[in-house]
Formats: C-alpha cells, sequence, structure tokens
C-alpha cells in the first residue's frame, strides 16, 4: 500500500479527503505538500484533524487542490529528500511540525510558504524572526514544550513518593530537543532533583541508553521529538521493565504505554494550521501571520500503566486530567 493510501485509509473516508484523481486538471490546482515527521500509523489522528479543516473552507482535493504526502518516520536524513522533491514539484505551501523539519525546509527555500503545526521555539531556534512578524517563507504553531518542563516535573514529583533522582531522554540531534533538556535540567536543579541524560539520535540508541542507566534514576522524562515518538512504545516497554515511571509531552506516548503527559493538544494545533494553509492559498504572505501559541493544553494519565508500576495516582492529579486512560 502506499503512503497516501495508507495515511488515507487510516484516516477514515469521513475525516479525509476524497480520493479523485487530479490527471483531469494537470498543473492548474494549487498543490499543499504535507511532510510528516513520524508515520501514519503515529501521526494519522493529527493529520485527520488537519485535514477536516480545508475541506470546510472548501479545498476538496482534486477538485480545488492537489495534496502531496510524504512522511519521514522519524528519520531526520528523509527531510532533505523530500524538502528537495517538493522544490522540484514546485508546491504551493508545504505543511510540516518540528524543528528540524522546519530548518530543512528553511535551507531548501525561500520562497515557497512553510506552515508549521507544531514547533517548541521557533524564534529560538530562527525559524522566524519574532511571534508577532515572522518574516519570511515560515509561519505556524508554537507548542511551548520547554516551557512546560517545570510543570512537568512536578507533576512526576506528585506521582511518584520521594523522588530525587531523574533520567531524561532527548534526540541530541533536534534543536529544539537540546534547548527542553536545558529547562528540564534546570527545573530538576531548582527542585532538588539529581539529573542524568540519556542521549539518542536514531532508534538504534533507546536500548543502549536504558542500559547505560542501571537504577540511576526513579523516573524518566522524555522530550517530544519526531524520533521518539514513532519509537514510544519501545521507550515505554524499557521504561516498564526498568520500573520507571514516565512523563511525556504529548497524548499519543500515553496511549503507547506511557505514564503521564502535559502539554498542547496536538489535533488542536493541526486543526489551527489549516487555516493558516487557507490564507496563503488565498495569496497572504507567511511574514505577516503572526505564530500562534497553544489554547488547549492536557493533562492525559494511564492508569493501566500506574497499576503495572504499583503506583497510585493521587485524587488532585485525577481531579485535573482532562483524561484518565483505563
Amino acid at each position: 500500500m502506499s503512503n497516501r493510501r495508507e495515511f488515507i485509509t487510516l484516516l477514515g473516508g469521513a475525516a479525509a479527503w476524497p480520493l479523485q484523481a487530479r490527471a483531469q486538471q494537470p498543473g492548474k490546482l494549487p498543490t499543499m505538500g504535507i511532510i510528516g515527521s513520524g508515520t501514519p500509523a503515529t501521526q494519522s489522528h493529527w493529520y485527520a484533524a488537519f485535514v477536516q479543516r480545508p475541506r470546510e473552507l472548501g479545498w476538496i482535493e482534486g477538485r480545488t487542490v492537489a495534496v502531496e504526502y510524504r512522511w519521514v518516520e522519524g528519520r531526520e536524513e528523509r527531510y532533505v529528500e523530500v524538502a528537495a522533491e517538493f522544490v522540484r514539484l514546485k508546491v504551493d505551501v508545504i505543511v510540516t511540525s518540528g524543528t528540524p523539519a522546519v530548518m530543512t525546509l528553511k535551507e531548501a527555500t525561500s520562497t515557497i510558504p512553510i506552515v508549521f503545526a507544531t514547533a517548541g521555539d521557533p524564534v529560538a531556534n530562527h525559524l522566524v524572526a519574532s511571534l508577532a512578524r515572522p518574516g519570511g517563507n515560515v509561519t505556524g504553531l508554537a507548542t511551548l514544550s520547554a516551557d512546560l518542563a517545570g510543570k512537568r516535573i512536578e507533576l512526576l514529583r506528585e506521582v511518584v513518593p520521594g523522588l530525587s533522582h531523574l533520567a531524561i531522554m532527548g534526540n541530541v540531534g533536534n534543536p529544539f530537543t537540546l534547548l527542553e533538556m536545558g529547562e528540564v535540567q534546570a527545573a530538576a536543579r531548582t527542585l532538588g532533583f539529581d539529573a542524568v541524560t540519556l542521549e539518542i539520535r536514531r532508534a538504534q540508541d533507546i536500548a543502549p541508553a536504558f542500559d547505560a542507566l542501571k537504577g540511576r534514576s526513579e523516573a524518566l522524562y522524555v522530550c517530544i521529538d519526531a524520533l521518539a515518538n514513532t519509537n514510544r512504545i519501545p521507550i515505554n516497554i524499557l521504561a516498564a521493565g526498568a520500573h520507571l515511571p514516565t512523563m511525556h509531552g504529548s497524548r499519543d506516548y500515553i496511549e503507547g504505554g506511557g505514564l503521564m503527559s502535559y502539554g498542547a493538544n496536538f489535533p488542536d494545533q493541526f486543526r489551527r494550521a489549516a487555516d493558516y494553509v487557507d490564507k496563503i492559498l488565498h495569496g497572504a504572505k507567511p511574514a505577516d501571520i503572526p505564530v500562534e501559541q497553544p489554547t488547549k493544553f492536557d493533562l492525559i494519565v494511564n492508569l493501566t500503566t500506574a497499576r503495572a508500576l504499583g503506583l497510585t495516582i493521587p485524587p488532585t492529579i485525577l481531579v485535573r486530567a482532562d483524561e484518565v486512560i483505563e
């Protein structure tokens, strides 16, 4: 099954654009290029939220817009290949998520508009000049993930009695993850924790990172990233084997067996990104469309994982949770 048809199948007919041949109007329709940082299996619900909105605004695939889908499966080298391909195809707008994807796209083109549905700190990572006036050809929605590091650790401390040793796992090939790891380390120091970092760059680094940990931690903070997201199930399996409660940045990780997540609501971010695309296809310039910040934050708790770890989730956490998975 092709990536595109696999994606449409996973989304389901209700949310996806109708499959219609584009050959009837070659070269006439505006073309949207979509780059998924993970796989259809890991991110289909995000893009389901995205594709529903353009349909509401009258963008019907094969009739009013052409769409090209590509998936990089958490492999950063794929961004370069897909970016070059979209430049050759002369797409009218590119939609993606995550700092590495946007950085690669910016290097590949300074003219094709780029919309990011998620990016941790777009100003610090030089994706945009400022939130109010992005400048250049890039705009979208920030997630503020690094800013939430302290909140996530405080939540972990409420759930894990006597927590004093924290492990932090992150893809150090992602510039934003480096920022987030720094924020987590600073927050851990403020709370008096000892922190150890587990640096990964590819899927093969994950198991050795856990081997190197060897009982030096009582909980694990996983920095949100396409590599971590794509491999969230093995990460959570290894964490469970090491008896480590985990904290994450989005709901996906909790569905994959993690203990807790707190962060921006990603489907909401992707839905809002579609409005950016609509404005751009109607002639607006990315430089003039302000970067927006999250409006919805979710706290998700997995009680099944808590029980497996022998943890009792305090009522103070359960009453604040947006969703409890059992």
